[in-house]
């Protein structure tokens, strides 16, 4: 996820091309440190957004629009007053920074044409939006930095403006073999980090892309490397950064299953095993990639309550589970007192007064044991006693047995909870996990009040041979999908033996292909806590046979007969229907 030198090369040609020679129609501040334009173009009429948020900042071209305040302000109006109908005449990137210059001409009150700057700098905590004049003097700026902020430059009205030069880096557009060799080999340093801390615009990110191209180790020092590896690396810096010069990009978001994990304008090679989106555009990379993960963010953020309670009554069942087995453990000797009071009922007659033990045949196993006895008590009441030990014993078995196997069940169904909050999409989707644990007890009923029902749906993808395919996002939808929605010739798949999503395929009366049959079985391998596996184990059959015992659990099934596959979790590649 970084916005790097890279990044913002392929979006200066992608401005170029959009709105250079565009006149600037509007301008709005819609929040305190951002920028919304309106620019006439040759042919449409674009907005561009210009971000310096200390979190997020960003540059991208986009089609919505965004409510501004009602009284514009300072920095915006003064902007409005200079470049307002200005037309922007060069889009530039100075030496591979993360900025870019927009160039702007204008008529002063005069009727004079005038030439301004636009600088936006995407530097993250220090990003910044700077008007300057012809000569490089600071107008004004969207943050002022004082001297007691920075002691590297003041951003200030009547300053000049610099780009200041913290590190020692080199513009990588300009590297030669020689210059490479000395920047990148000469520092004591792993190699993936001399990289970067070498080149300006070079983000870790990239720097670890050229490594893995080059199949070398970014973690090893620059001296464990073989000269044909040095040679080889430089080479796949040379060719990306050709690339860079020619503008030969290609935009992409690298998902995991939806879940957008990065975003490069250069192919990523070092996430072979995930989904790269590509896209045509740069902004639409932007602006798609950073909605998608504030969504993923957000929901993130809004589970954290039920992740905290469910994980606190799981911690606690795997306890009280623990206790129980080793108590059921400890009644294992019960039948051995069954036996000790039958031998003394069967060889006691012939016991000596105060005897401490009795050897006998022990008749159900034909070996001899010896079996300690209370010298105060009468042959008749030793047996007794070892009956009565017995008779506890038993009643304890029963009653933890029972207990147990609660137990079990109750963490089954927490860790299919904990499941179903792993792939949660949506915030409907968490308000069914929350009513669930509240008609469980785990979480106290909310007061009575208007009930809104949520209005989550289970996945629905289509196979390659046009089957749909379901996959329920939690306990409910799995309870709602396999025995109200499934009828009895469709197909039912579930990863054995660890919680995992119930997936339906409608089969139409038909005979499924096999190519269908394991496509359903990579949606249950993903959509299940073997999700990290290589492979995972799919347990598969007709919905008939999947049956529900009387009083279980949502969500819980049996079944006695069943074929098995085993899939990837991998569902790149299966078409996702967006209902």
């Amino acid at each position: 996820m970084a916005f790097d030198g890279i990044v913002i090369a392929n979006l200066v040609k992608e401005l170029n091309g959009a709105i250079l020679n565009g006149r600037i129609t509007k301008i709005a501040q819609p929040e305190h440190d951002e920028l919304l334009l309106t620019i006439k173009g040759n042919s449409a009429q674009v907005r561009l957004v210009l971000s310096a948020s200390a979190s997020l900042p960003l540059v991208y071209l986009t089609k919505t629009n965004k409510p501004s305040p009602l009284t514009a302000p300072n920095f915006c109006m003064l902007l409005r007053k200079h470049i307002a109908n200005g037309r922007i005449t060069k889009i530039s990137q100075p030496h591979m920074e993360r900025i870019i210059n927009f160039e702007i001409e204008h008529l002063n009150e005069l009727g004079d044409l005038c030439r301004k700057t636009l600088v936006v700098e995407i530097m993250g905590k220090h990003s910044n939006i700077i008007f300057c004049r012809e000569d490089g003097m600071i107008i004004d700026s969207i943050k002022h930095i004082s001297a007691q902020v920075s002691s590297v430059r003041e951003v200030l009205p009547g300053r000049d403006y610099f780009i200041p030069e913290t590190q020692e880096k080199s513009n990588p557009l300009e590297a030669s073999k020689e210059s490479f060799w000395e920047s990148v080999y000469h520092k004591p340093m792993p190699v993936q980090k001399a990289i970067y801390a070498s080149y300006t615009g070079i983000s870790p990110a990239i720097a670890s892309e050229l490594c893995c191209r080059a199949n070398v180790d970014g973690d090893r020092p620059q001296e464990a490397l073989s000269e044909e590896e040095k040679l080889h690396l430089f080479h796949h810096f040379s060719w990306m950064m050709e690339d860079v010069k020619e503008g030969n990009f290609t935009p992409n978001i690298v998902k995991k299953g939806k879940e957008p994990i990065d975003f490069a304008a250069v192919e990523l090679k070092q996430y072979a095993d995930l989904d790269a989106v590509p896209y045509a555009s740069i902004s639409e990379v932007l602006e798609t990639f950073y909605a998608d993960k504030n969504i993923y963010t957000r929901i993130r953020q809004k589970s954290v309550d039920l992740r905290k309670v469910v994980s606190t009554v799981l911690d606690r069942a795997r306890k009280k589970y623990d206790l129980q087995r080793k108590q059921l453990k400890d009644t294992e000797k019960r039948e051995k007192y069954k036996v000790y009071g039958e031998l003394i009922n069967t060889y006691g007659y012939g016991l000596a007064e105060n005897s401490q033990k009795l050897d006998a045949l022990n008749y159900y196993t034909n070996e001899m044991v010896s079996i300690p006895l209370d010298p105060q008590l009468t042959p008749q009441e030793n047996s007794q006693k070892y009956f009565d030990r017995y008779n506890k014993l038993k009643r304890t078995f029963e009653a933890l047995s029972e207990l147990t196997q609660e137990t079990k069940e109750e963490i089954l169904h927490l860790e299919s909870i904990a499941a179903s909050l792993d792939i949660a999409a949506s915030e409907d989707d968490l308000a069914q996990i929350k009513e669930e644990l509240i008609q469980f007890g785990y979480i106290k009923k909310r007061p009575a009040g208007k009930k809104t029902k949520a209005k989550s749906k289970p996945f629905h993808y289509i196979s390659s041979d046009g089957y749909h395919m379901y996959v329920g996002k939690n306990n409910f939808q799995n309870e709602e999908l396999t025995f109200k929605f499934a009828v009895g010739n469709d197909w039912w798949f579930h990863a054995k033996g660890i919680p995992g999503s119930h997936v339906v395929v409608k089969t139409n009366g038909d005979e499924l292909p096999d190519r269908t049959f394991e496509e359903a079985g990579r949606l249950a391998a993903y959509y299940s806590k073997g999700r990290e596996n290589e492979k995972v184990e799919i347990d598969y059959l007709e919905k008939k046979n999947v049956k529900k015992p009387n009083g279980s659990k949502p969500g819980f099934v049996v079944y006695y007969t069943n074929y098995s596959l085993v899939a990837a979790p991998d569902i790149a590649g299966i078409e996702a229907v967006v209902d």
